[in-house]
């Protein structure tokens, strides 16, 4: 993960003022061991490397910046699990597989899987056949959201999630192809689209 020299510089006192102490440093104690001269300044790296997942904070309570262990942001970060295939046009079978691919920060600290993308049913939306669909795990979509919805336990793919009373209705981004409609009971929602990923030749 790309960070800033200030940045590590604050990572790392971080780091070895609570390894001293049992505590971590207050703002005034950030600037003042990094010779800063601003507590905007200390506020803005902190935010930034907690955007980035190597800090949190409870905002309950003092002294509350805590560094995330690498070994967590290292497996949460780096690699993706590639959990399969997704039609963009008739379900297929969702079969659960063991790759991984690599990723960079833009995630930040939601829960995420990847997907390979089969055919053009969401070409409109511009993600093609070949591409991959970076998922937020999740259990429940706004209207109009794009996700990743499993018909009758099974059938998975990707389409824009609406709601039409006891009907659930799954479509494509694509003139030329049809809605799904299905029961709601029979419609799970695995993850909502965060962003594509493409390799070209």
């Amino acid at each position: 993960m790309a960070i800033t020299r200030r940045q590590k510089e604050v990572l790392d006192f971080l780091t070895s003022f609570t390894s001293r102490n049992g505590y971590s440093p207050s703002y005034e104690e950030i600037a003042a061991g990094l010779s800063l001269s601003s507590l905007a300044t200390v506020h803005k790296h902190v935010t930034n490397l907690q955007t980035k997942g190597l800090l949190q904070r409870a905002h309950n309570r003092s002294r509350s910046i805590d560094v995330i262990p690498q070994r967590k942001v290292r497996s949460a970060m780096d690699r993706l699990p590639l959990l399969g295939r997704i039609a963009a046009g008739k379900p297929v079978e969702a079969v659960e597989q063991t790759e991984s691919i690599s990723l960079g920060e833009i995630l930040g600290n939601k829960e995420c899987f990847a997907l390979e993308v089969r055919g053009d049913s969401m070409r409109d939306e511009h993600i093609m056949s070949g591409d991959y669909v970076l998922v937020e795990k999740t259990r429940t979509a706004r209207e109009g959201e794009i996700v990743v919805a499993l018909v009758d336990g099974t059938d998975a793919t990707l389409k824009r999630f609406y709601r039409e009373g006891n009907q659930i209705r799954l479509q494509p981004s694509n003139a030329e192809m049809a809605p799904i409609y299905a029961p709601a009971a029979s419609v799970t929602i695995q993850g909502k689209v965060l962003g594509i990923l493409r390799k070209y030749a």
